[in-house]
């Protein structure tokens, strides 16, 4: 019986804690009935939103922030309610674990990020937690035992908005000696705050120099499912991803050699802020010169030096992303863009200081048995799946090194995502964490 002092207070907070009456009487056969707490989960979605260092409906929340730990805080309280075991790497990599009546075997992993760039929405990565933690519920309240456990991951910083670093736990967690290296001797932010410092400021690292303790060995999950919006337009049901495209990020500094806009005449310039600009526009030609419609290419940052408008720049910066399904073809775009850089600096007679590929990942394909599982799982529950693929970085792409991967994408209004108009329905994300609930159920019982 709930005491009356706990009773109110979870109805206030609104983290329903869902258990079976009795812990006994749960089966291992597949549930029949399914049931989302659509109204606690939209609550939850929208209180997570108010940690954030942006007025609503924007929500800011960047690594290692004072929100950042809040909300971190608010996602282990809720797992704790749900009766899932919770522990943390040394990054801040948050797990919840329910255990399986067979524990010893390879758990069966979901889970997404809740870390938002600035003045972003609140749907990003967050429905692919709380989506879990509610799946783990809906599994509860059948009376499913998964003979395997389930494990719900919170992954540090999928977004690249601090560090410049995307789906920075989910490499650490796959292994990545490099990047471990990185973050305990170079890696600062923009205010020249290490990366060690802030980890440690927000409560990690704290007796910890050694980031290879947050490695997993490939094969420690038997498979790894992530929820998630589309964040295109492409849907109007559940889509199932196929693979996730091959990214890349390329950073490049131009230097000139400056001077005042109206005193240097235009025959006597070394006008490098053109160089960035012909560069960028390369960087289309040559994303459009591949053939297919999955090659793309972006100039997300081009910074100009000193960035006066009476003084011709000496020294932009721009950053490049580009993505393909096929990892050849993208790398052989990357060639062409570098080929362009050293024309250009050539021809405008300024120097090419920097061109820098920061990473270049592999695309990662959906295993077989996960997405069968994925679509029989919509089948059974009467609803109908695209199958497409995930052009967006995922911390899927990573955790496809260490366990067979799959994707659920669930639609988002006009494909609205990284601004504050992000907006999935309660029924559509209703929908989603029935497919996430029935195949975790499936996949656990292998």
């Amino acid at each position: 019986m709930k005491t009356p002092r706990s009773r109110p207070w979870r109805i206030f907070s609104g983290y329903p804690l869902h258990e079976s009456n009795n812990p006994f009487d749960g089966s291992s056969s597949l549930p029949t009935s399914l049931s989302v707490d659509g109204d606690s989960l939209q609550r939850q979605i929208d209180e997570l939103s108010t940690f954030s260092d942006t007025p609503a409906p924007s929500v800011t929340r960047i690594l290692y922030s004072e929100k950042d730990v809040l909300a971190r805080r608010y996602i282990k309280n809720l797992m704790g309610l749900s009766g899932l075991s919770v522990r943390e790497d040394a990054v801040g990599n948050i797990f919840g674990r329910w255990d399986g009546y067979e524990p010893g075997l390879p758990a069966v992993a979901t889970g997404s990020h809740i870390d938002a760039i600035p003045y972003s929405g609140k749907y990003d990565g967050v429905v692919g937690v709380l989506g879990a933690i509610e799946a783990i519920n809906v599994l509860k309240r059948s009376g499913f035992r998964p003979k395997r456990s389930l494990e719900v991951i919170l992954f540090t910083s999928e977004e690249p908005t601090r560090f410049g670093i995307s789906c920075l736990g989910s490499r650490l967690l796959a292994g990545s000696v490099t990047l471990a290296e990185a973050l305990k001797k170079t890696t600062v932010d923009g205010q020249n705050i290490s990366f060690v410092d802030a980890a440690r400021l927000a409560g990690y690292m704290k007796d910890e120099d050694d980031l290879s303790s947050v490695f997993l060995n490939s094969g420690s999950y038997s498979a790894f499912l992530e929820l998630h919006i589309e964040q295109g337009p492409i849907l109007e049901a559940e889509g199932i991803v196929t693979a996730i495209a091959a990214p890349a990020s390329i950073k490049v500094d131009f230097e000139g050699n400056g001077g005042h806009a109206g005193a240097v005449l235009m025959p006597n310039r070394n006008d490098a802020g053109l160089a960035a600009a012909e560069l960028a526009l390369a960087v289309e030609k040559h994303v459009l010169d591949s053939g297919s419609i999955d090659t793309v290419g972006t100039v997300g940052i081009l910074e100009l030096h000193p960035g006066a408008i009476n003084s011709i720049p000496s020294k932009p910066h721009l950053e490049i992303d580009t993505r393909d399904i096929d990892e050849k073809r993208r790398n052989e775009v990357i060639e062409k863009i570098h080929q362009s850089a050293v024309a250009i600096a050539t021809k405008r007679s300024v120097s090419l200081s920097e061109f820098r590929i920061v990473n270049q990942d592999p695309p990662a394909l959906s295993d077989k048995s996960i997405i069968k599982a994925m679509e029989d799982a919509t089948k059974e529950l009467n609803l109908t799946h695209k199958s497409m693929i995930s052009r967006a970085y995922h911390d899927s792409l990573f955790m496809a090194r260490i366990s067979p991967m799959g994707m659920l994408f669930i639609p988002c209004y006009k494909g609205y995502s990284h601004k504050p108009e992000e907006y999935s329905s309660s029924q559509d994300i209703a929908n989603g964490v029935k497919v996430l609930a029935l195949t975790l159920a499936k996949l656990s019982l292998y």
